[in-house]
């Protein structure tokens, strides 16, 4: 159990039938609704891995989540300066961060930035396996836009709320954490 200056541990882990998806609440209807009714569908169709985070001490109730799947994307579609530094492929596979949200009653405390985090390791690591030139993510506002901004994601050229990570530079993040 957590002290008073005891910092609750986090754990992030796929969604499961004893996580409360009911309960949780971002504010946004189509966030609240796809936890609730679309995700458990979603990972067992393995159209979306779902993950959660929860705290140690109180593993049904969801803090925040996460999906991520494949994605292609058309190599036009990015920046000159990226598409320089990668082989002409019409589609380039990536790994597509698709929603990411964080209940009402956590914001402020870093949970956002600890689910980004988690994805990007998770994207990270399985890109060695599973190939993935970048980390796409479609914001659902400007406000969530400028989130994804904040730690180093480039809009898309023609579409302002499309965003992307280049492998490399994630790999640039964890390999420097690893010193």
């Amino acid at each position: 159990m957590a002290g008073k200056h005891t910092p609750i541990a986090w754990i992030v882990e796929p969604l499961g039938k004893a996580h409360d998806r009911l309960s949780f609440s971002c504010g946004y209807e189509a966030l609240d609704r796809y936890l609730r009714e679309q995700a458990s569908q979603d990972a067992r169709r393995r159209v979306a891995a779902p993950f959660v985070l929860v705290q140690e001490s109180e593993r049904k109730t969801i803090v925040g989540y996460y999906t991520l799947s494949a994605l292609g994307i058309d190599l036009h579609d990015l920046p000159d300066n990226v598409i320089k530094k990668l082989p002409s492929y019409p589609v380039v596979p990536v790994t597509l961060l698709g929603r990411l949200a964080v209940d009402q009653h956590y914001r402020g405390q870093g949970a956002g930035e600890f689910l980004l985090v988690d994805a990007l390791l998770r994207a990270y690591t399985q890109s060695s396996q599973i190939a993935a030139a970048a980390v796409v993510v479609d914001a659902i506002d400007e406000q969530a836009a400028r989130f994804y901004r904040h730690f180093g994601f480039t809009p898309f050229p023609n579409k302002p709320t499309r965003l992307f990570l280049p492998v490399k530079t994630v790999a640039e993040l964890f390999d420097r954490d690893s010193r």
